[in-house]
């Protein structure tokens, strides 16, 4: 993937629109809102090709009406629903060829935060949406506690050096919370230090490593003593499994 180049279009508060550019070609993930989007085409003269979709939320899709108005290309997304636009409806296990000259993505089915959500895996970047956060995971609106584990499960699975593209930027609140759980962790409170300096530039925070996630991320270690121990306090009664851990600090991350 020579000339690959990756980089984040800000939407609404704290979205991400990520575009993956190479040449003069672009694919976008997830466009909430297609004014930004457009803006940066014309600005770098580059061509839409492909559009991306994770999930159904109206801050993922809004603007897939627009951009494919003025630029007739392919969207693939979720089978399992409907939503306006998408013309390319993709499964588990499906691999799609979205731009010359880049590796295919591997669609993954990772339903909790709802049930329709992919995430896009070519080998070295992982497009999320709203399931994996740095230090911190999706709400679980649709799907199931042992839903969202077992996504979450999945995506920890993939090589430590894969860069991991959320789509907002959550990442002081969720080292906040993630501290709660394991205030004892020196890669997290470094980590934490790390995230605040970018913040306080204007910098992302996002792409992530998946083995900082490993080393950072509560709701990737739930069995861990200290990460056990703390859910069982905040749940108030026992824990008889990882899938428990994981619903205990997410009702936990939900009131906190």
């Amino acid at each position: 993937m020579s000339g690959l180049a990756i980089e984040p279009i800000k939407a609404f508060d704290d979205n991400y629109i990520w575009m993956l550019r190479r040449g003069e070609d672009a694919v976008v993930v997830d466009p909430g809102d297609a004014g930004p989007v457009l803006a940066t085409l014309e600005e770098r003269g580059l061509r839409l090709q492909g559009i991306l979709i994770t999930h159904h939320h109206a801050d993922h899709i809004g603007g897939i009406g627009e951009l494919v108005a003025r630029s007739p290309v392919p969207v693939f997304g979720p089978a399992a629903s409907g939503i306006p636009g998408v013309d390319r409806r993709v499964v588990e296990g499906d691999r799609i060829f979205v731009m010359a000259g880049l590796a295919p993505f591997r669609v993954m089915e990772v339903p909790g935060h709802t049930l329709d959500h992919l995430a896009f895996y070519d080998g070295s970047h992982l497009f999320c949406g709203d399931t994996l956060f740095p230090c911190g995971c999706g709400r679980v609106f649709e799907g199931t506690m042992a839903q969202m584990h077992a996504s979450l499960s999945r995506l920890a699975a993939l090589p430590p050096t894969t860069e991991v593209y959320s789509a907002h930027e959550y990442s002081l609140a969720n080292a906040v919370f993630a501290l709660a759980v394991e205030p004892a962790n020196v890669c997290l409170q470094d980590r934490q230090r790390w995230m605040t300096h970018c913040r306080a530039d204007g910098q992302p925070t996002v792409p992530s490593l998946m083995g900082d996630e490993l080393e950072t991320n509560p709701f990737l270690r739930v069995e861990e003593a200290a990460v056990v121990q703390a859910a069982r306090r905040a749940a108030g009664h026992p824990l008889s499994s990882p899938e428990e851990v994981f619903g205990a600090l997410r009702e936990w991350k939900n009131r906190f």
